[in-house]
């Protein structure tokens, strides 16, 4: 088992014995992932451009909304303020990515930035690239199921009752989702929708965990190995902006230059400039490329 993830587990777990990682493959995990990579194949001998177009709004709105502007910036880094029904409905499309609750994703997230690339980090590519993409998933204890553990690392979530059961029940929105769309839609949109769109977006997310720690440009000269990657940040709607994020992860502004496409970042100046969106932590970079300033936008 890799040194980082023996650290992770002694984090978020009490137990004193770590088995051999061959014998702790989290099976629920694992044939969940299987299945939904099957469904994902089966999804594209049903394309027609109108499904294409459906699961690419459906997929901005649970990766782009849900885990970019609101697992991520929102409540983990805590970089923006916004209404609180407007917090629980990123939490929400958080939810329907597969990628578990908010206290869970929250507090795995603070570790990996804890421990980034040292003894801890739950996916480092140190420990292989495979462990940092998902590897670090099918094996060991489903923490994403651990909310009363977890808590402890996302204490100003835990505190309100709705994170507690949404990380309870985290799959339960996507069900609700599933059926909608077999409804609508039937088998096509089912698979489109739901399926492939949710693999997508997990080894998208995944990406970030790996691709963004090996391969990329490194602005600042941070603790980790973190770097930027353009072709991740496209399609993660700004996450592969990694380096900038790792040296300033306050910053609710990921890609720091002009040519940094950063899409959460543009919708975030929408919604500031309507009013839903406050108190937004922004990192800028003078001609040179150089960090001068991390403030408070109004």
């Amino acid at each position: 088992m890799p040194k980082s993830t023996q650290s992770y587990q002694h984090l978020t777990t009490t137990k004193a014995i770590i088995p051999d990682e061959s014998e702790r493959l989290n099976w629920f995990t694992t044939i969940a992932l299987v299945i939904f990579h099957a469904g994902a194949i089966a999804a594209l001998f049903f394309f027609t451009w109108k499904l294409l177009l459906i699961t690419v709004a459906l997929y901005w709105t649970t990766t782009g909304l849900g885990i970019s502007l609101g697992y991520h910036r929102l409540h983990t880094h805590r970089s923006f303020k916004t209404p609180i029904w407007l917090d629980y409905t990123f939490a929400v499309c958080g939810a329907l990515t597969l990628e578990g609750g908010p206290i869970s994703w929250v507090a795995t997230h603070r570790i990996h930035h804890q421990k980034s690339d040292h003894d801890g980090d739950p996916h480092s590519p140190r420990d292989g690239v495979w462990w940092s993409h998902v590897g670090w998933l099918l094996f060991g204890e489903a923490n994403y199921m651990n909310t009363k553990g977890m808590s402890k690392y996302a204490p100003d979530l835990a505190k309100k009752p709705f994170y507690v059961w949404l990380n309870n029940w985290h799959w339960v929105p996507l069900v609700g989702m599933g059926i909608v769309l077999l409804a609508l839609g039937g088998i096509p949109l089912f698979l489109w929708g739901i399926f492939l769109r949710v693999v997508f977006g997990l080894h998208a997310t995944w990406l970030v965990n790996s691709a963004t720690h090996m391969w990329g440009s490194r602005r600042f000269n941070t603790r980790d190995d973190s770097r930027n990657n353009w072709w991740v940040a496209w399609i993660t709607f700004g996450e592969g902006w990694h380096n900038n994020h790792h040296a300033h992860p306050t910053s609710a502004r990921h890609g720091l230059a002009w040519y940094e496409f950063d899409p959460s970042w543009l919708l975030l100046k929408v919604l500031r400039n309507v009013g839903l969106v406050s108190a937004v932590q922004v990192a800028q970079l003078d001609g040179r490329a150089i960090l001068v300033s991390e403030r408070k936008a109004a």
